[in-house]
């Protein structure tokens, strides 16, 4: 298997800064509070042994607490297992920044229980669970973050795109576009099966000494993967994993598959990863073949595994396809993936219900967003996607004016169209995603 194709995101690692202001100016993503230009060209050129020591001073910080607050103020978010709000933490943030700062820098602090909430996965009847940390566990989590991150992203590799700095599903969907432009129509489409519940710990530390050699870091960052789980009036310490929902697990995601990065594109298999979800993307179906049987291999090292009936091997020439990131990928044609359209038909939904107070434009008002939102994401979808989103949405409108008009029997179909005609709706302001398509094609 050969690679051919340039990755589309450089690999973050630069050549030294020769004037003041570029080396920030290439990692301007970073916390000022913590990363100085001379730490930022020590980033660059390497420091000795390749591993950092002395960094618990940078986490306890009180710039470092302050700027982590504001993230997560500006991020919001529910409540933990302590009750207290983020509009709650605000009112005393001062004292409570400084108390934070105090419990860390004599060792004193630990993280509270991890609230569980369980959503519903779109088009299942199985429920996902969530980790909702406590406020004051969210900043620290985010202040270790604000010194770790840039340590470990100078050495992921191009095809990882998931909760990165400069990277986005759109990058990583870009991507996977461009192999398929290149004749790469042999698709390996991995599942890890229940991946964040099962990073292993001792794996995990190991990742992190690989370059971090401050101990009391390291112990803060397993404190936080060891927290008690509240279900209710249930309580447990977890034995594996990383809750989905707090700030640290997506980069631990990250730094965990690294070394499955690392050997996958030594073999030179093409790979588009965001977080967990991955594709390797193959010439051949023995080429295909063999990156799968290549990827549990590497998973097994971990301790993963692969989800034996959702992983397969698929040519996307053929009937069948697969998804990614929300897009179904067949036969050339790329389409919003089953659950994708669920999910927006009952968004949709609950912002038309047939019997409600609101007027037609405070309701057009909430849905345009949403609307706009979406197409956003699924523009570069077929132009029959729009249409059919559009329709969904106006017989819904309808629906509900022809209820109030009391004609029963004509919900959303039949004369509605003709007493609602699309003009109707566009004069009233409703967006329209296929006359944005056609806009946007035109530009």
């Amino acid at each position: 298997m050969t690679n051919k194709l340039k990755e589309s995101t450089p690999p973050p690692v630069l050549l030294r800064a020769t004037q003041g202001g570029e080396v920030r100016a290439r990692w301007a993503w970073t916390a000022p509070e913590v990363w100085t230009e001379r730490m930022l060209t020590a980033l660059e050129d390497g420091v000795k042994g390749g591993r950092w020591f002395s960094l618990i001073d940078k986490v306890t910080a009180p710039k470092n607490l302050a700027a982590a607050w504001k993230r997560v103020a500006k991020n919001r978010g529910a409540a933990g297992s302590d009750g207290q709000t983020v509009e709650d933490f605000s009112r005393q943030a001062d004292a409570s920044l400084k108390w934070l700062h105090d419990q860390l820098r004599t060792g004193r602090y630990e993280p509270s229980p991890v609230r569980r909430k369980w959503i519903p996965k779109v088009g299942s009847d199985q429920l996902r669970p969530l980790g909702i940390p406590c406020v004051r566990d969210r900043i620290v989590q985010r202040a270790v973050k604000n010194v770790l991150e840039p340590i470990f992203e100078r050495d992921f590799v191009a095809h990882s795109y998931g909760f990165r700095p400069g990277s986005s599903a759109k990058d990583a969907l870009r991507r996977v576009d461009a192999l398929l432009d290149e004749g790469y129509t042999h698709v390996v489409d991995a599942d890890i099966e229940a991946f964040f519940d099962r990073l292993d710990f001792g794996l995990m530390r190991a990742a992190l000494e690989t370059k971090i050699a401050d101990g009391r870091v390291l112990d803060l960052v397993d404190a936080f993967m060891r927290q008690h789980v509240m279900d209710g009036m249930d309580a447990w310490v977890p034995t594996s994993g990383a809750p989905q929902g707090a700030v640290l697990s997506p980069l631990l995601a990250n730094i965990y598959l690294h070394p499955v990065d690392i050997a996958l594109r030594a073999a030179g298999v093409e790979t588009v990863r965001y977080a967990d979800d991955l594709v390797l993307m193959c010439k051949s179906e023995g080429d295909a073949q063999a990156a799968l049987r290549m990827l549990r291999a590497q998973l097994q090292v971990l301790r993963l595994t692969l989800h034996p009936t959702k992983t397969r091997v698929v040519d996307v020439r053929e009937p069948g396809g697969f998804d990614f990131l929300g897009y179904h990928f067949e036969q050339g044609k790329k389409t919003p993936r089953p659950k994708s359209w669920n999910k927006f038909r009952e968004g949709i939904r609950k912002l038309t219900p047939r019997r409600n107070g609101h007027s037609l434009a405070r309701i057009i008002e909430k849905l345009n967003p949403m609307l706009r939102g979406w197409f956003e994401y699924f523009k570069h979808a077929t132009r029959y996607t729009f249409a059919a989103a559009d329709g969904f949405v106006r017989r819904r409108l309808r629906s509900m004016l022809a209820l109030r008009h009391h004609r029963e029997g004509c919900l959303g179909r039949g004369l509605s169209n003709f007493r609602w005609p699309n003009a109707f709706f566009a004069s009233e302001g409703l967006f329209s995603c296929a006359e944005a398509h056609r806009i946007a094609c035109q530009t």
